[in-house]
């Protein structure tokens, strides 16, 4: 029996701000406004509690790209502080010891260097808190990977890579390497050095003839953890990842048992990350990430040696899905971790003994990184709420917060859309859930035209908070429309039953799920159903595939959306995505490859005008599927159709200009096909 429809519920957006600050709200948000914005990652805290680093990252036109640089702000007086403006990219700060100076990788590059560290190569920098003294630690040729600064500030770990080929075919190689491209055989590995901060010197310590993904070293710095693969390609990164602990004493290496995630669970394609080790150097932990199950996290016991390490597989409550940013509470064995929970991402810790939970940031808030204030009990957060996306928030010992920046004041002044939580009953009879923006104005007498935006993933989730971005949220409210981005079957948040219950059944429950959605705003009497759009990126571009077909929409716009399944899995760079979700390959589930492939849904009748947008080098869904897709619409079924090509991008769109024609284009689609009755 079909259970009763939920009601949306409407939480408080504009009404929990004052009515004086309402009245500031004069702008109405354009699509352009989206390139006005400052975005954070990686902050830091400073040992003694005072500063924390953080990267901006904004838009520069004149460079056509985002520029990222490395600012602090006072946590006690909330001052902020620039230290760095080249153009080229600053990340990854780490703070000295006595908390006055930041090391970084930086790329910089002046006028006719052809030699680091100002060829433009990636290098360690080091800088002083109050912006003075900017000095490069590294001068490696072609530049360093990753680096780890050492507690006591004595000591910098760095990877850097180099050329390998594989002996059997080496001459003819060497021969045709810059006149051919080669299938595999050719690809860069791994050393991982040493540098002793107050001699100057290097030593190599690791050269395994492998890649290094990830590294982290023991705070005593007798133990090394590393996650390698035979090459640095992704597919090898899918279930072919070695964890190993290199000891610094002895120069043994020793593999971490893999049963864990490779026998003990439904898929063998898990991405290992996250290495972090506790403050006593007696265990680490890492997470396992799936495309379609719940990642996983780990901790390693290595108190009886490394012939002797134990790992187990960490809880997390309720219906939390684990995100990774995996962090020690400062002299504890307990783990925090960020967590997604209904649309919402906090700090979540669990002990690794007891397997008690603890929430470290509460409500209704979306964090994206923290990092622990020294031993204080506080920690500092990268959070957006419903009224501002992105900035530093403290949290004291007891929970309290106090916003540290307000990296975009302009915000204030934007008339923002009404955002909610919408829920209906989806496929299954199950619960769905979604993020609902309407006009800023919008008083419920009349209905709105509908654009339905699909998050990507699918293993990822839509978050309740304010949020500007190319793929709708925020800009089409403010131009009368209604937006809906559903958290359908498949999405992280929701529990693992919700997130696995979409193997083997895509273009079936996500696509009933979207439709229930659709359903429920139309019985509402919010959506007028003769103005329906419908837009995605990545797996939002092939769930956008999946539903021209079905003629409920007038118009679409679908981004890197995959076409066809098989082909697919023979061209994308993460295949094991395909294998985990068709259950097999090809050969051993043909009738599942071909009833979640769009392209067996296109036949003459389909009406939807499509706009596909691409770009020219996605590694992740191919651009075959873009030009078949327009290939049928356009010259077989005579469907209004445009498709749009970016020259050198990759999977996201890097470029300024890139972005802003996707805006653009996107905005006049569905005005033409949306805004009139």
């Amino acid at each position: 029996m079909a259970k009763k429809l939920i009601l949306p519920l409407l939480l408080v957006t504009l009404a929990s701000i004052s009515y004086a600050q309402e009245m500031l709200r004069t702008h109405d948000i354009v699509p352009e406004d989206y390139f006005t914005q400052t975005f954070l990652s990686d902050c830091e805290a400073s040992p003694d509690g005072k500063l924390t680093a953080f990267v901006d990252y904004r838009w520069d036109e004149e460079n056509d790209r985002r520029s990222r640089d490395l600012w602090i702000v006072d946590n006690k007086t909330q001052e902020l502080q620039r230290l760095t403006f080249d153009p080229g990219n600053e990340v990854n700060p780490q703070w000295s010891p006595d908390s006055k100076s930041i090391y970084f990788v930086g790329h910089f590059k002046q006028a006719g260097a052809e030699e680091a560290p100002y060829d433009g190569s990636s290098q360690i920098w080091k800088i002083n808190s109050d912006g003075s003294e900017l000095q490069p630690i590294t001068r490696i040729p072609d530049g360093i990977s990753s680096f780890q600064l050492m507690d006591d500030g004595k000591t910098i770990y760095y990877t850097r890579d180099k050329e390998f080929m594989i002996d059997a075919w080496k001459e003819l190689r060497s021969r045709y390497k810059n006149d051919l491209k080669f299938g595999h055989g050719i690809h860069d590995v791994s050393e991982l050095w040493k540098l002793d901060l107050t001699l100057w010197r290097h030593e190599k310590l690791i050269d395994p003839e492998m890649y290094i993904h990830e590294f982290a070293v023991s705070p005593d710095e007798k133990k090394i953890a590393y996650i390698t693969t035979e090459a640095p390609e992704l597919i090898y990164v899918e279930g072919w990842s070695d964890l190993r602990i290199f000891d610094t004493a002895t120069k043994k290496v020793r593999v971490v048992p893999d049963k864990l995630w490779q026998e003990d669970t439904p898929s063998p394609y898990g991405w290992l990350g996250g290495l972090t080790w506790s403050d006593d150097s007696r265990m680490f932990a890492f997470d396992v990430g799936f495309d379609g199950y719940p990642t996983l996290l780990i901790s390693a016991d290595i108190a009886n040696g490394l012939d002797a390490v134990t790992t187990k597989s960490l809880p997390r409550p309720g219906d939390v899905t684990a995100a990774g940013g995996l962090q020690w509470v400062p002299g504890k064995h307990e783990l925090a971790f960020l967590g997604e929970d209904h649309g919402r991402e906090r700090v979540y810790s669990v002990d690794v003994t007891t397997n008690n939970f603890k929430t470290w940031t509460k409500g209704d808030v979306v964090v994206e990184g923290f990092d622990f204030v020294g031993s204080r009990g506080e920690m500092v957060v990268i959070q957006s709420e419903l009224t501002y996306y992105h900035d530093l928030v403290l949290y004291d010992r007891k929970g309290k917060s106090n916003r540290l920046t307000r990296l975009n004041p302009h915000v204030d002044t934007w008339k923002l859309p009404q955002i909610s939580i919408f829920k209906w009953v989806g496929a299954e009879g199950d619960t769905v859930e979604g993020i609902l923006e309407l006009p800023p104005d919008y008083d419920g007498k009349s209905k709105l035209p509908l654009l339905v935006s699909l998050h990507g993933g699918p293993t990822a989730s839509e978050k309740y908070c304010f949020l500007l971005w190319i793929y709708g949220r925020a800009c089409y409210a403010s131009k009368g429309y209604a937006m809906l981005s559903p958290n359908y079957r498949g999405s992280t948040g929701y529990g693992d039953d919700f997130l696995t219950d979409l193997i083997g059944h895509e273009n079936d429950r996500d696509v009933t799920d979207i439709l229930t959605g659709v359903d429920a705003l139309i019985e509402q009497g919010i959506v007028d159903e003769e103005r329906m759009g419908v837009t995605g990126w990545s797996n939002g571009g092939y769930l956008t595939n999946c539903l021209i077909a079905t003629n409920r929409f007038k118009a679409a716009s679908s981004g890197a959306g995959v076409f066809d399944m098989t082909m697919q899995l023979l061209e994308e760079d993460t295949p094991g995505h395909v294998i985990n979700y068709m259950e097999g390959m090809p050969w051993e589930q043909p009738e599942e490859y071909q009833s979640a492939s769009p392209v067996y849904s296109f036949k003459p009748g389909i009406k939807t005008a499509v706009l596909i947008h691409v770009g020219e080098n996605d590694p992740r869904v191919p651009v075959t599927h873009s030009l078949g897709m327009h290939r049928i619409l356009h010259h077989y079924l005579g469907v209004d159709c445009e498709l749009l090509i970016y020259p050198g991008a990759g999977h996201n769109l890097t470029r300024y200009t890139h972005r802003l024609a996707k805006v653009q284009w996107d905005h006049a689609w569905f005005d033409k096909y949306l805004m009139t009755k």
